[in-house]
């Protein structure tokens, strides 16, 4: 299968990939430009056709080939995920899970989904109504380099599966890990050029958008709303997940001890560099002391490294660039008048982007932490007289993404989570987002449009065609007219009979 367009062609700027952790250059791919793009877009469209008719049950027979492959494989791909992003083993392994996860769930549901729904009519007896489901045709997915194989995996399984074939653009960062997973997608039967990789910086994902029928992004906000314009200028739907500044509330009655190790958890999971990692703990006051002294004892519990072990919670940052802005954030919070609870030195013997977890207290509004995302692990911790304090604390920011609410009492965590303006809401955990494919994820505010998971993160891919039959047997003009009057008045005086 020819995954990667034009991987070796003669002439084409290279972009070497560094192993954050090591600074030794583990490859280099080409910076391909409009041309290259355009014609893995032509040969996509061109495989697209006889993918898309294709029955669903033989499309999903692939995913299932492929999920199966990524288990029996996973050892080499984790490999590869640490070399180039850097991250703990455990995380590495999280990203190949999740998108097993995700492909048999999308594999097993898909046949069911995409097939033709019958409709009821206003006229049932004169009109019948079927609604087919097509691909858009070629969809296009700009991946981050934060996670390279989930957030760009549970996206292109169901637009696979959805009939279309999918070019995706890698981070310039952390292109290996897709191109792996292009690989495995080969070996499990899917048909060439069907799934293929384009590498190279921002241009190329400009190139990309002005070429495919569908966009899929992951990112900034600013590269978002880039994206969006574009998208618009060519009609092409786009859907989005950006920033994010995600709040903890815990509340008065919560499990302290719980909710103080899940804060440190929402702090250093993938090093910080989650979208939907925790960045803000606003804490009612009665247990506020005690959530620090909480907070404190686990944190003597975290373990650092990049060794290739599950005991290791945290490892390096990515680039130089998110180490950068976490010490920023710091310093602008201390200089405003924040606390240093725990935190905030370089690690150099470990390598040159490890950085101890940053804890503040103190916070306020207008410190870059509390409104900006500082995609590093860091959090501050808010007191909040009360529930109504902590959610007005929560809100008051440009995103909404991901939030979590801790409480014993889980009606009540429930009601708080739905005055949020966050398009999920965890309650007493975190990330289950991802394990939970079933449940819609989207992007509030700032933070999207569109959204990714269950039901609708496959039928985003599909166009829908209304097809409408009529039934009635005679070519008369004022009849059908007559009919149609009598019919209509006898549904009114039905429904206001039986409503």
């Amino acid at each position: 299968m020819e995954a990667v367009a034009h991987l070796n062609r003669v002439g084409d700027e290279l972009i070497e990939v560094h192993n954050p952790v090591s600074r030794e250059v583990i490859g280099t791919v080409p910076n391909l430009r409009h041309e290259a793009v355009e014609q893995a877009v032509r040969r996509a469209r061109t495989a697209q056709a006889e993918w898309a008719v294709v029955p669903v049950k033989e499309r999903s027979q692939i995913i299932k080939r492929f999920a199966n492959l990524m288990i029996a494989q996973q050892q080499p791909i984790i490999d590869i995920i640490q070399r180039e992003t850097g991250k703990a083993y455990a995380v590495a392994y999280g990203e190949v899970m999740v998108v097993v996860l995700y492909a048999d769930f999308y594999s097993r549901h898909a046949p069911r989904w995409l097939k033709p729904d019958k409709r009821p009519s206003v006229f049932s007896i004169l009109y019948n109504v079927k609604v087919y489901h097509h691909p858009y045709g070629v969809v296009g997915n700009i991946a981050p380099w934060n996670y390279p194989l989930l957030l760009s995996g549970i996206d292109m399984i169901p637009a696979l599966l959805a009939g279309n074939a999918v070019v995706v653009k890698p981070s310039e960062i952390t292109p290996f890990s897709i191109m792996e997973m292009a690989r495995v997608l080969g070996e499990a039967g899917l048909p060439d050029n069907v799934f293929q990789v384009v590498t190279g910086n921002g241009e190329t994902g400009a190139a990309l958008v002005n070429h495919v029928d569908y966009i899929m992004f992951t990112g900034s906000t600013a590269t978002g709303r880039k994206i969006a314009i574009q998208a618009a200028e060519r009609l092409i739907p786009c859907s989005l997940e950006l920033g994010s500044n995600n709040p903890m509330i815990v509340l008065k009655d919560a499990n302290i001890n719980k909710a103080a190790a899940g804060a440190l958890r929402g702090c250093i999971e993938n090093t910080g560099q989650a979208c939907v990692s925790t960045q803000r703990v606003i804490v009612e006051a009665p247990i506020y002391d005690s959530f620090l002294k909480a907070i404190e004892k686990w944190y003597k519990k975290i373990k650092i490294g990049s060794e290739s072990s599950f005991d290791f919670h945290m490892s390096s940052l990515t680039n130089q660039r998110e180490f950068d802005r976490t010490l920023r954030h710091t310093r602008d919070a201390l200089d405003k008048g924040a606390r240093l609870l725990m935190g905030s030195k370089p690690i150099p013997e470990k390598g040159p982007l490890f950085l101890e977890p940053v804890i503040i207290t103190d916070a306020r509004p207008d410190m870059e932490v509390m409104q900006e995302e500082t995609f590093g692990p860091m959090i501050a911790i808010i007191k909040a007289k009360d529930a109504d304090e902590a959610v007005q604390i929560a809100n008051s920011t440009q995103y909404g993404l991901a939030a979590s609410v801790w409480s014993k009492n889980k009606q009540n965590a429930e009601t708080v989570a739905t005055r949020l303006e966050f398009g999920t809401v965890n309650i007493n955990t975190l990330f289950m987002e991802f394990g939970a494919p079933t449940a819609d994820m989207a992007g509030w505010k700032n933070s999207g449009i569109g959204a990714r998971n269950g039901k609708q993160g496959l039928m985003k891919y599909t166009q829908p065609q209304s097809i409408i039959r009529d039934n009635f047997p005679y070519p008369s003009l004022t009849a059908y007219t007559s009919l149609l009057k009598r019919l209509f008045e006898l549904s009114r005086k039905i429904k206001r009979l039986a409503p």
